[in-house]
């Protein structure tokens, strides 16, 4: 079972973008007790997902895509995020 930050965060990007494919795993037990774990067990995540909108951006610019998305999740309300996005392939 996912916690609310994980829906949360699935919620806002499956309206930004009806991905094809989305993931959202949370990685927050493998930094139990190193910087940023605040204790909730939401705190660092990898998000995996395909859009058709990613096709005519760089990585960069998807990833900043990815982060606005997410709004004020990124860097106030969980530490980490690895984002892994692309566009479906043909």
């Amino acid at each position: 079972m996912s916690g609310p930050m994980t829906q949360e965060m699935e919620a806002r990007l499956k309206e930004a973008f009806s991905p094809t494919r989305l993931e959202v795993i949370n990685d927050s037990a493998q930094h139990s007790g190193h910087a940023g774990d605040d204790g909730s067990g939401e705190s660092h995540f990898t998000i995996v997902i395909e859009a058709p909108q990613f096709g005519d951006m760089n990585r960069l610019a998807r990833q900043r895509a990815v982060i606005d998305a997410l709004g004020d999740i990124v860097g106030e309300r969980v530490h980490a995020v690895a984002i892994k996005a692309s566009a479906p392939t043909v």
